[in-house]
C-alpha cells in the first residue's frame, strides 16, 4: 500500500463529489522555484492505492521537469479516476476546478492522458488557475505539438552522442504509441528521413498514422517492438516501459521517448548503461508540452513557447555530458542537476522582500 505520509511530498489533497462522481487526488511535490504545474490524468485505475502511487511519481517528474526546462515552477499533478469516455461530464469537470480553486494559486493543471484544451476551458469557468486551454479561449491549445518537439529535440542530441550527427537520417526508430505525441513525433522523425516503425492498442491511432505515412512499418505489441532490430527505441505510451524483462530484449543503442516514468523501478538507469544503452531521461525530453503550458500563465506566444523548447537539445546534451564526466547514467545526472537548482534557487525564497 502507498503512503502519503513516506513520501516527500508538500501536500497531498483527496478530492470527491457524490453527485458527479468525481474521485480526484492532487499531489503538490515541491513549490520550491514557485507554484506547481503539471497535468490531470483522467484514467480507471484499478484501484485508489494505483491512483495514489501514480499521481505520487508524476508529480515529483513534473518538479524536476520544470527545474530542468528553466521554468519558475513547481512540481505538481492530479488524477481523475474512472473511465473518462464514461463518467466526464460538466459537472464533474467544474466541481474539480473548485478543488483546484480552494489551493489558491499552489497547483495549476493542464491537459494530460484523458483530458484535452476543451476540458481545461470547462474546469477554467470554475478556477483560475488552469492552462492548456483552447486557442479560442486564449490559451496554447494542444500542448502535444512542443512535446512532440522537444522529444524529437532530445532524440537529435542522443544521435549525435552515439553517432555524431545530430540526425536521425538512415536510423530506424520504435514507437510504441503514437496518440497525441506519438503521431506527431511520426512527422518530425520522416521529415527527418528515419526509418519508423509503430506499436499501438488503439487500432484506429495506427490507422491514422497508416493513412499518412503508408511507408511507417507496424509490430504487434511491446515486446514485438522492444526486441526489433531498431536504433531507436521511443515509449510514448503509459509508464514502466523499461522493465527487467524489456531491457533484457531491448537492441536499441538509445532510449528516447514522450512517457513519463519509463522506468520501471530505481536500477533500470543503471541496467541500461550496463548494457551500453543510452538513456534520454523522459523528464528532460518530454518538456515540451510543459514550456508550451506555462508560457501561457504569462500569455501565449507560440514563437516564444517553441525557442525555449528548442533548448531542450542544449539541456540534453549537457546532460550527457555530465554522465559521462561523473560516470554515471544521465538519469542520475539528470536528477542531480535538477535538484541542485531547486535547492539553489528555492533557497532564495528566505530572503525577505518587504511588500
Amino acid at each position: 500500500m502507498t503512503k502519503v505520509f513516506g513520501a516527500p511530498h508538500e501536500q497531498v489533497v483527496f478530492c470527491h463529489d457524490e453527485a458527479t462522481g468525481l474521485k480526484a487526488i492532487i499531489a503538490i511535490y515541491s513549490t520550491a522555484l514557485g507554484p506547481a504545474l503539471g497535468g490531470t490524468r483522467f484514467y480507471p485505475y484499478a484501484s485508489e492505492d494505483e491512483a495514489l502511487a501514480d499521481v505520487l511519481n508524476l508529480s515529483k517528474g513534473m518538479a524536476y521537469k520544470n527545474a530542468l526546462a528553466d521554468l519558475d515552477l513547481g512540481g505538481g499533478k492530479a488524477v481523475i479516476i474512472g473511465d473518462p469516455t464514461a463518467i466526464k461530464s460538466e459537472g464533474l469537470l467544474r466541481a474539480y476546478g473548485r478543488f483546484v480553486q480552494s489551493l489558491h494559486g499552489r497547483y495549476f493543471t493542464a491537459c494530460d492522458v484523458g483530458t484535452f484544451s476543451e476540458d481545461m476551458d470547462v474546469i477554467a469557468r470554475e478556477c483560475s488557475y488552469v492552462t492548456g486551454r483552447t486557442l479560442a479561449h486564449g490559451g496554447a491549445g494542444d500542448s502535444s505539438i512542443l512535446t512532440a518537439f522537444g522529444v524529437f529535440q532530445g532524440m537529435r542530441a542522443a544521435a549525435e552522442h552515439t553517432w555524431g550527427e545530430p540526425s536521425l537520417r538512415g536510423r530506424r526508430v520504435g514507437i510504441e504509441g503514437v496518440g497525441k505525441v506519438g503521431h506527431r513525433l511520426v512527422e518530425h522523425l520522416v521529415a527527418d528521413g528515419a526509418e519508423v516503425i509503430i506499436t499501438d492498442v488503439v487500432e484506429a491511432a495506427i490507422d491514422r498514422v497508416r493513412t499518412e505515412h503508408p511507408e511507417v512499418q507496424v509490430v504487434d505489441g511491446h515486446a514485438a517492438l522492444a526486441g526489433a532490430e531498431i536504433d531507436l527505441y521511443a515509449p510514448c505510451a503509459l509508464g514502466g516501459a523499461l522493465d527487467d524483462a524489456t531491457v533484457e530484449m531491448l537492441r536499441a543503442k538509445i532510449v528516447c521517448g514522450g512517457a513519463n516514468n519509463q522506468l520501471a523501478h530505481t536500477g533500470i538507469e543503471k541496467q541500461l548503461a550496463d548494457r551500453g544503452v543510452l538513456y534520454a531521461p523522459d523528464y528532460v525530453v518530454n518538456s515540451g508540452g510543459v514550456i508550451q503550458v506555462a508560457d501561457e500563465i504569462e500569455g501565449f506566444d507560440f514563437d516564444r513557447a517553441r525557442q525555449k523548447a528548442a533548448g531542450i537539445f542544449d539541456t540534453t546534451r549537457r546532460i550527457f555530458q555530465i554522465a559521462a564526466d561523473e560516470g554515471v547514467p544521465p538519469a542520475v545526472a539528470a536528477d542531480r542537476l535538477a535538484e541542485r537548482r531547486m535547492s539553489e534557487i528555492g533557497r532564495l525564497r528566505g530572503i525577505l522582500v518587504n511588500s
